[in-house]
């Protein structure tokens, strides 16, 4: 069995990331951080998922860059 998606609002996302608000909206609109999705009339979500390849995808891309 699948394990259920987990749902991140923003406070969440910002303390896992260590980005700001601002930076990570930024990061959004330049494509480069995952955008939320919407999970209610006013109200938007991150896909855990999503957060954790990004993370594991900025840990990779250090890792190269270091070489």
């Amino acid at each position: 069995m699948t394990a259920p998606k987990q749902f991140l609002r923003l406070p969440a996302v910002i303390a896992l990331v260590g980005k700001s608000r601002t930076a990570i909206y930024r990061d959004i609109q330049a494509r480069i951080f995952p955008a939320p999705v919407r999970i209610g009339v006013r109200s938007v979500a991150w896909d855990s998922n999503e957060i954790e390849k990004w993370q594991a995808a900025r840990i990779a891309e250090s890792t190269t860059a270091s070489q």
